[in-house]
């Protein structure tokens, strides 16, 4: 970068700050009742929040109501909601055909701990998206994942796993590593080191954890040279560094060497699944992987998660190798937000609408990029969306820690006064629902503008 690109990111970067410390105290006087809900839920609450996700400076949002693409907080104040429970609302809040399928099972039942006949005709129709003939439900991503790891293990005979620097798999001990490590901890860029992501983890966890860089096979063979290594869980597209694609080739490569190597490929498409588009990543490259690990589009805003794969991993659980239980895996309310949603509300004509949405939106927002000269791009991959302040793409986890968090921060705080909600930071990522219309897609970008326009005053 030149000494003139400099000053003008630092420039930028000072208005930045003058508008996010404005904004902060306009944050606190139009959420007065969300602050004091806030301060009410830390007397028993860690964080005040039921997942630490949810916790973020000053104070969350505390919501009262939600329908269709708008929320309402206990401050009165509506919301475009762009979130959507961080992918998990691809069919909106509460979708007719979702709420009409939820509503005529209360009258049947909640909870059988026996199988029902909806378990047959949801998974049935994962297989006919996903690609994959055999499935099992969880309750959250966190199990889907989990459950397939296991798998993998039991497949191979093996201990270690391989995971992406940055990447998130859900919050079981072996994927919790290096998920957001500092530089000072995250060892060389192309052999980092494994970080537990949290207090608690097992030493043997973590060595049995190896990570290894996105978009770069040479050091996927690397770590499986020795063929100690069960499984690679990758997202296909990361999304918990905004959103960052994969290098053309780069998943057929890491096929390639998984399947060379006797490692089984689990894809994680938890974030991506449907809001990719119909078939999810794997469909959208045309790479199949051995085990899949699905969540949030699927379940219509109901906790399911799914995993399913190849007939002869899956087949360990028919076989009564590998376990899996779950008293409320596969209950017979999710199920039915889960068929309304596949067939329905996420039907292949309407994933195809929300995502030309997301394509103007997208494409209204880079022409401000453009017409601002500002040091930022566009992102977009099926229906989601982001704006990343950097100049350059984001090809791994080294690269997003290069982007600007003020310029981040303060456009969010920005946007979320004016009733645009999003997640903070640098993570920051949108989703047209199939029940945003063309005018709650195009009002992030009138938003955006307004932004850009006092950034650059």
């Amino acid at each position: 970068m030149s000494g003139d690109q400099t000053a003008a990111v630092d420039e930028l970067t000072r208005r930045a700050n003058e508008i996010a410390e404005r904004e902060v105290a306009h944050y606190r006087e139009r959420t007065v009742k969300s602050q004091a809900a806030t301060e009410r839920a830390r007397k028993v609450l860690p964080l005040g929040v039921p997942s630490s996700f949810q916790a973020y400076d000053p104070h969350p949002i505390v919501v009262q109501s939600a329908s269709g693409s708008r929320m309402v907080d206990v401050d009165g104040n509506e919301y475009v909601d762009y979130d959507m429970g961080f992918g998990a609302l691809f069919a909106g809040h509460m979708h007719p055909a979702v709420r009409e399928a939820v509503q005529a099972q209360l009258d049947h039942g909640t909870l059988f701990v026996t199988p029902c006949v909806s378990n047959a005709e949801v998974a049935e129709l994962l297989a006919e998206q996903f690609g994959q003939p055999l499935w099992r439900f969880t309750n959250s991503g966190t199990e889907a994942t989990m459950d397939a790891i296991r798998v993998a293990r039991g497949a191979t005979g093996r201990d270690r796993i391989v995971k992406v620097e940055g990447g998130y798999h859900g919050h079981h001990d072996e994927v919790m590593i290096s998920m957001k490590p500092s530089l000072a901890e995250a060892g060389a860029s192309d052999q980092p080191q494994s970080v537990p992501g949290t207090e608690g983890i097992a030493s043997g966890v973590v060595e049995d954890t190896v990570v290894v860089p996105f978009n770069d096979p040479d050091a996927l063979e690397r770590a499986l040279t020795e063929r100690e290594v069960a499984a690679f869980i990758v997202e296909p597209v990361m999304e918990n560094i905004g959103i960052c694609m994969p290098d053309d080739g780069y998943l057929e490569a890491v096929r390639d060497i998984t399947e060379r190597y006797g490692t089984l490929l689990i894809f994680d498409e938890v974030k991506t699944g449907m809001t990719a588009g119909y078939g999810g990543a794997s469909a959208y490259f045309g790479v199949r992987p051995d085990l899949i690990a699905l969540a949030k589009s699927i379940g219509g805003g109901f906790p399911v998660g799914a995993f399913g794969g190849k007939q002869e991993y899956m087949d360990l659980i028919g076989q009564n190798r590998v376990l899996h239980l779950g008293t409320y895996n596969g209950n017979p309310l999710v199920m039915a937000a889960a068929k309304a949603t596949l067939a329905e509300a996420c039907s292949k004509d309407n994933i195809d609408a929300a995502i030309g949405r997301n394509t103007a939106l997208v494409e209204a927002c880079g022409k401000v990029i453009e017409a601002a000269g500002l040091p930022a791009h566009t992102v977009q991959f099926g229906a989601k969306g982001c704006i990343t302040w950097s100049t350059e793409r984001v090809r791994n986890y080294r690269d997003y820690l290069g982007t600007s968090e003020p310029l981040a921060f303060a456009q969010w705080i920005h946007g979320i006064n004016r009733g645009i909600l999003l997640p903070p930071g640098l993570d920051e990522q949108w989703l047209i629902s199939v029940m945003h219309d063309e005018a709650d897609a195009m009002r992030y970008v009138d938003v955006f503008a307004d932004f850009v326009a006092e950034l650059t005053a």
